[in-house]
């Protein structure tokens, strides 16, 4: 059975259960983390999105001490912003590469793009490669695109990549100005990076209100990552009213696209 029609045949089971397990995860402890990561993976979301930063880092912590990437990379994005905790970009660097090296794509393109960009860390584009190369055995469309201009420096960046690289490079108020131009023609990639920075406070003022407008604006557009995350903030009741049938209707898009972490919030349900 391939993975969409096992994520459809365990939907419709979700809508019996999806109260209780919010409940669960939120009285869940260390040992229901370690034994369901996704489902603290999906906690630990759920508490940054509420800005609770020391509860999410205690769940990714205790999920990086047996090596799972999300939480890794997610630990390496609060070291990077300096969310809940003093700015460092060595130990994001650290984690990120732990992340990386267990064959988390999202740290493997964060670190190519960082690699490849210089400025929050030393340029190396040998290793911008290596680990962009990574990240598009995963299929991750970004690293393939990065990766391509990289290989023919002749061929300039796309607008995107552009964003993309001020924001590596620590330019954030000029990253988010772009993605907001980018974003204002249609791109739900843009979008969605932009509701990114709104939610962590990166480049622009923090407004959960509006990252939530942003990732729904991209989420009708069909794009996977914005669908996952309003589906969290309206689970939460941050940026949106709580509404827990919108919630699990996104969820439920962003899974039948195959995105990892709704399938894996999906599949970590039945488990309860």
């Amino acid at each position: 059975m391939n993975l969409k029609r096992l994520v459809q045949r365990h939907l419709a089971w979700l809508l019996g259960v999806i109260v209780a397990s919010s409940a669960f995860a939120q009285d869940s402890d260390r040992q229901d983390w370690l034994r369901n990561p996704a489902m603290g993976n999906y906690k630990a979301y759920a508490e940054f999105k509420m800005t609770n930063y020391a509860k999410a880092r205690e769940v990714w912590e205790t999920l990086a001490e047996v090596g799972n990437g999300d939480a890794l990379f997610n630990l390496g994005v609060m070291a990077e912003d300096g969310l809940g905790e003093p700015r460092n970009m060595a130990k994001a660097e650290a984690l990120y590469t732990s992340a990386a090296n267990g064959n988390n794509f999202k740290a493997q393109y964060r670190l190519g793009l960082l690699y490849s960009a210089g400025g929050l860390l030393n340029k190396d584009v040998q290793k911008a490669r290596v680990y962009l190369s990574q990240a598009a055995r995963h299929g991750d469309k970004d690293a393939v695109s990065l990766l391509a201009q990289l290989s023919d420096v002749s061929q300039p960046p796309t607008p995107l990549q552009q964003a993309d690289l001020l924001s590596a490079q620590g330019q954030h108020i000029d990253a988010a100005k772009l993605y907001s131009a980018l974003a204002d023609t249609g791109d739900a990639t843009a979008q969605t990076r932009l509701a990114w920075m709104y939610e962590a406070g990166r480049g622009v003022p923090q407004d959960l209100g509006e990252a939530a407008r942003r990732f729904e604006i991209a989420a009708n557009s069909g794009h996977a990552e914005a669908q996952y995350a309003l589906a969290v903030m309206l689970r939460t009741g941050r940026g949106r009213v709580r509404d827990d049938a919108q919630s699990l209707m996104w969820l439920k898009r962003s899974a039948e696209q195959n995105y990892p972490s709704a399938v894996a919030a999906a599949h970590s349900l039945q488990d309860l």
